[in-house]
């Protein structure tokens, strides 16, 4: 007897257990699952939850890798262990295991903590209301450490899931039923509780945290912090398309983004529409901050300048503008669900993204409260979308009677 069917034999005489959803999660997650549907269907297709979330892990494991390399890099470039990059993408300077090291050893216990609470939080709510084990949480799982600083606490982090599992998404009764992003709601608590840890310029290399106030001091400064500052920036845009940068862990190769969003629009997994309407919106909020500039409203002295002046498709490559468009605005559960909505509402996150990131110089990177605004909205687009259609049918009908 395979051991395909020895779980199952298991599973079937064990059924009515509390805990057997936690033990046909670990079956289903292994082996392909048993049940299938045998009436009243109207479309057959093979892939299911479990699927659709590991294709979104796939396309986000080349940010995570490079994370962990860009981690090491931007560590040894504050202490001054190496120089900057002079060899582009595939500079020997950077792919060194050296770097990866020091990454692999920081990023690895994000990762383990924010799967080990999350799924742990998911595994008792199913044995307490007696359903299936959702996988769900299977990408907001990976998308948690990808968002955070390096040397954030681990203790912080497991608080900040706890909270993101259980009141930004069971409390609205599981997968498919929250209205805000789990992984932001996530962010969002970690900003807000423990902003010091968030923000600065402190906490984005790893390090920084501990030698503060010593003669040795690094300095991470992100490129959002330096404009907010009306700072010159010093990194080249090559540095900032290809990730170069100090950031959160994989929110800075624009490059690994942009592939990654081809392969979840291949996957017919991430809207296009929402991806290119959030492009446009941020655009469009670029050029009339530039239009101000250049009309002579805004000047150097104002704390505004550094960012309002910043060329319109420079907002595109800096911050988590990018990595919030693909990975998390084009959430299917939180985002809007018709097509036209879906153009209104990702045209908002970008607008909305670029006006918080200019006139909040305290919190520089507005696509996080961009994005949960909008998942609030979502519905209301949706409503006043699918009523409209529902008004020229209407209208459409009379006019056939008539």
């Amino acid at each position: 007897m395979s051991l395909k069917s020895k779980l199952h034999k298991f599973k079937v005489k064990n059924k009515g257990k509390k805990w057997l959803p936690a033990f046909s999660a670990i079956h289903t997650f292994l082996f392909l699952p048993d049940e299938t549907t045998h009436n009243g269907t109207h479309i057959k297709a093979a892939d299911d939850l479990k699927r659709t979330m590991n294709t979104v892990i796939l396309a986000m494991v080349p940010c995570l890798i490079f994370g962990m390399f860009n981690a090491g890099y931007q560590h040894h470039l504050a202490i001054g262990d190496i120089q900057a990059l002079t060899g582009g993408f595939f500079g020997a300077e950077f792919w060194t295991f050296d770097n990866f090291f020091v990454g692999f050893w920081k990023i690895l216990p994000l990762v383990i903590i924010s799967y080990g609470v999350g799924l742990g939080i998911e595994f008792l709510f199913a044995i307490i209301k007696g359903h299936e084990v959702e996988e769900g949480y299977l990408v907001t799982g990976m998308l948690v450490p990808l968002i955070v600083p390096v040397d954030i606490p681990l203790w912080m982090l497991a608080v900040a899931v706890a909270f993101g599992v259980v009141i930004g998404k069971e409390v609205f009764g599981g997968t498919g039923m929250n209205i805000l992003n789990p992984a932001l709601t996530i962010r969002a608590f970690l900003f807000f509780a423990y902003p010091t840890w968030m923000s600065g310029d402190k906490v984005w290399v790893h390090g920084a945290v501990e030698r503060a106030g010593t003669p040795d001091a690094i300095s991470g400064e992100t490129i959002l912090g330096s404009l907010a500052q009306n700072n010159e920036v010093t990194h080249s845009i090559m540095d900032m398309f290809y990730g170069f940068i100090p950031g959160s862990v994989g929110e800075t190769s624009t490059l690994l983004i942009l592939l990654g969003g081809l392969f979840l629009i291949f996957a017919k997994i991430g809207s296009w529409r929402i991806m290119l309407s959030s492009a446009l919106g941020a655009i469009v909020m670029g050029l009339i901050f530039n239009w101000v500039v250049d009309a002579g409203v805004i000047t150097e002295s104002s704390k505004f300048y550094g960012l309002m002046s910043t060329t319109w498709w420079h907002h595109l490559l800096i911050g988590g503008f990018a990595f919030g468009t693909v990975f998390m605005a084009t959430d299917p559960v939180t985002a809007s669900q018709t097509n036209k909505g879906k153009w209104i509402y990702g045209f908002l996150v970008g607008f909305i993204s670029i006006m918080i990131r200019v006139f909040n110089p305290a919190y520089p990177e507005g696509v996080m409260l961009a994005i949960l605004l909008m998942n609030v909205f979502a519905p209301t687009i949706d409503h006043y979308v699918v009523q409209g259609n529902v008004k020229k049918r209407m209208k459409r009908l009379k006019a056939k009677t008539a």
